[in-house]
């Protein structure tokens, strides 16, 4: 089993069904629409539910100004195979576990990717920008 430490000082936003922190969308701070925060998970909209296991200090789902430029993302699928990992092996950042590895991440959040070996098996371990 693994252990890992869940930082709650993170706050996590969802912009087009991708994960991002609240601090990486301050660059974007012109081209965002509309900022919406849920403090509950009960209070997350059927769209977001799915990222209830990232709700623990709420989620922030952003809205972009139409034509707005937005950053890249990459699937957390796609970071296992660069690591020579299976796909499907869950990736954790910050100490939140993803299960579903089809989850697409804004690169802009990525600080640092670890690999932790806890109990033979290796998992990519994310940390995120700070400010």
């Amino acid at each position: 089993m693994l252990i890992a430490q869940k930082n709650t000082h993170v706050k996590f936003a969802v912009y087009n069904n991708t994960i991002g922190t609240a601090s990486m969308f301050d660059l974007y701070k012109d081209s965002i629409e509309k900022v919406h925060v849920f403090k509950t998970k009960a209070s997350l909209p059927p769209h977001l539910k799915k990222f209830d296991y990232l709700a623990d200090n709420g989620l922030i789902e952003i809205k972009f100004k139409k034509n707005a430029g937005y950053p890249d993302s990459l699937s957390l699928e796609m970071l296992n195979e660069q690591n020579n990992l299976p796909k499907d092996r869950p990736v954790f950042i910050e100490g939140y576990q993803f299960n579903d590895t089809t989850t697409l991440v804004y690169n802009e959040m990525i600080d640092n990717i670890e690999l932790i070996d806890s109990n033979g098996q290796k998992n990519i371990h994310i940390s995120t920008i700070r400010n």
